[in-house]
């Protein structure tokens, strides 16, 4: 399970969040593309817009749910 204090700094500020469990797998990123981009310099994805529509929520939450290693985060 993601954990709030382990978030990396590049998530901006909301519900969601990816912590340092990151193993860069991209399923995030192609399941949730307008919400999940790549930290080039350290190899692992980050929360770059939250939801805006039902649609976007969707996509996080199945990025959440599909995540391999639990480093999705809802604080919500």
């Amino acid at each position: 399970m993601a954990e709030i204090a382990n978030r990396y700094p590049q998530n901006v500020t909301g519900k969601y969040f990816v912590d340092n469990q990151c193993i860069d797998c991209d399923l995030c990123r192609e399941t949730a593309p307008k919400n999940f981009g790549r930290y080039e310099e350290g190899g692992y994805s980050y929360v770059f817009n939250q939801p805006t529509s039902p649609e976007e929520e969707a996509q996080c939450q199945e990025a959440m749910a599909g995540c391999p290693v639990e480093a999705i985060g809802n604080n919500g």
